[in-house]
């Protein structure tokens, strides 16, 4: 059992994802909003893994994204960063990015590095079930590995429970058909999405992401899911001069 799993198996809700872009904003920022985020009791972390032409972010996600890669972050370093992260925290930790730089950085040296620095899952929006199915979860199996797969208001029920029978850790739920750090009051249509994919009863745990800011949009949020994930509003309240306090006092806000 990958702490993902432990997780969901200790806690069924309100469950506190954060996302931020690793090398955002100085290029050795990584572990320490890490070690920060664990000490201000979040359940989950998602590290962004910086890419030229993220299709799925919005502006404030796409500029720290610009901004990492021209600190010069890469997976190369971001794995160097991350080789002794398990000193420190066992808070699951998962990699966020796009397949481009995975097949630049290379499959199976991918995975390894994964496995050797503690890596618990990883999200990577344009790669095709198949692919991934053909490609990656055997590997990801043998590991204990979690492959997060997106879903939103147009995947069918049929899609979404071919997904649900692949994955182990929970489902990604984007919340709304538009790109990251829109905000979201939860329309109608969107609860009725919600309330659709409850019935289905999945296997996976679920958690909601795109348009959660702040405290009243991740209680929201939190009474259709196991919980939800926050990014955009973290990485925009994060200071280059004061991280450490920025980062408290933004989760304290939700907490």
């Amino acid at each position: 059992m990958n702490r993902i799993n432990k997780l969901f198996s200790e806690k069924k809700k309100n469950i506190l994802s954060i996302y931020f872009t690793a090398g955002y904003p100085n290029i050795n920022d990584t572990v320490e909003i890490i070690k920060t985020l664990d000490e201000c009791g979040v359940d989950m972390i998602e590290v962004g893994m910086p890419f030229s032409d993220p299709i799925a972010d919005g502006p404030i996600i796409q500029e720290s994204s610009n901004r990492a890669i021209e600190n010069g972050m890469n997976i190369k370093l971001l794995f160097e960063q991350l080789s002794n992260i398990r000193e420190f925290t066992q808070i699951p930790i998962i990699l966020m990015g796009y397949i481009n730089p995975v097949y630049q950085y290379g499959y199976n040296n991918f995975i390894k590095k994964l496995i050797e620095c503690g890596v618990d899952g990883v999200i990577l929006p344009d790669l095709p079930l198949d692919d991934y199915i053909d490609s990656f979860k055997e590997l990801f199996d043998e590991n204990s590995l979690s492959y997060i797969s997106l879903i939103s208001p147009n995947t069918s029920n049929k899609r979404i429970l071919d997904i649900d029978s692949i994955s182990k850790g929970f489902i990604y739920v984007v919340s709304s058909s538009s790109i990251t750090g829109k905000k979201s009051n939860f329309n109608d249509d969107q609860i009725k999405y919600f309330e659709r994919i409850n019935k289905l009863n999945l296997t996976n745990p679920i958690i909601i992401g795109f348009g959660i800011l702040d405290k009243k949009s991740f209680q929201n949020a939190c009474k259709y899911s196991n919980g939800a994930i926050i990014g955009t509003k973290f990485i925009q309240s994060i200071s280059k001069s004061k991280l450490e306090e920025s980062v408290k006092n933004y989760i304290f806000s939700i907490r």
